[in-house]
């Protein structure tokens, strides 16, 4: 379902998404979203080391729901849907 997902569309964070390293302005490990923050899809794509998995860059929102530095997403950490949450999120 998401493979069908364009720029501009909206998603929420089906897990925690932590900064791998990848945003250097953001300390190594901080949480980026938790599960069901919403964000919007800014670019699709694949990297070359993994051809056959989509990445998602996604802006995701703060708690003052301004949106935060583009972030490399795989599928299985989105969802088009809001998560359901469990008891204790």
């Amino acid at each position: 379902m998401l493979e069908q997902l364009n720029p501009g569309d909206m998603v929420y964070a089906a897990s925690h998404i932590y900064n791998d390293g990848g945003i250097p302005e953001i300390g190594d490990d901080a949480l980026l979203a938790e599960p069901g923050t919403r964000g919007v899809i800014v670019e699709t794509g694949h990297l070359e080391e993994a051809p056959q998995r989509a990445i998602f860059l996604v802006r995701f929102e703060d708690s003052s729901l301004n949106l935060g530095p583009p972030t490399g997403c795989w599928a299985e950490e989105l969802s088009a849907t809001k998560p359901e949450l469990e008891a204790g999120d």
